[in-house]
């Protein structure tokens, strides 16, 4: 049929769509903050603490090798080393800061994995919950790190559809859960497809 300025297109009967689009009560839905979340194996506090002490001992080292330097070069300059004890204190304010943060953020992180998706809860001052559901789920990673695997704990990393990133990556799960996990998950993909 030849398109002419005069040509009607008939246009679809809408009285006969049944179109509905009705308000949701949202006080009835499930609410994610019931769920029962778990938390990550103490011993990943551990391996925490050990990457914390290997950054601040380099940093350390550094500032140490540095002041060093400073006051064999500059030491006809009276006064020069007054400052190395602020620089040391400033350092291990810091540490203690981060110190402090870390346990925070170590005690707020939790997963929960339930029927339809997987949650992960983080955060330190503000606390985010992450919810992906299972059909959206590409790909499921293991990792173990150096320190993780001393301590028998590993990483599930969870991908979805456009993402060169993980979206959630959970650590501090017993390396025999973990691998649990990763079997479910990936269960749960071939399901999908």
């Amino acid at each position: 049929m030849a398109l002419t300025p005069n040509t009607q297109i008939p246009s679809p009967n809408i009285q006969n769509m049944n179109f509905n689009n009705e308000t949701i009560d949202t006080s009835s839905l499930p609410k994610f903050e019931e769920v029962q979340f778990t938390n990550l194996h103490p011993s990943y506090w551990k391996v925490t603490l050990i990457n914390i002490l290997i950054v601040f001992i380099v940093l350390f080292t550094a500032l140490g090798l540095v002041m060093y330097f400073d006051v064999t070069q500059n030491n006809e300059m009276l006064g020069a080393s007054d400052y190395k004890y602020e620089k040391i204190g400033g350092l291990g304010v810091l540490f203690l800061v981060v110190l402090f943060f870390a346990r925070l953020g170590f005690k707020k992180k939790s997963f929960a994995f339930r029927t339809h998706d997987v949650l992960y809860r983080h955060g330190v001052i503000a606390t985010n919950t992450i919810v992906i559901p299972y059909n959206r789920v590409q790909h499921v990673a293991l990792h173990e790190g150096v320190f993780s695997r001393i301590f028998g704990l590993a990483k599930i990393e969870i991908f979805t559809a456009g993402g060169s990133s993980s979206d959630i990556e959970i650590p501090g799960i017993a390396k025999e859960q973990a691998e649990n996990i990763k079997q479910l998950l990936m269960g749960k993909i071939q399901k999908e497809l």
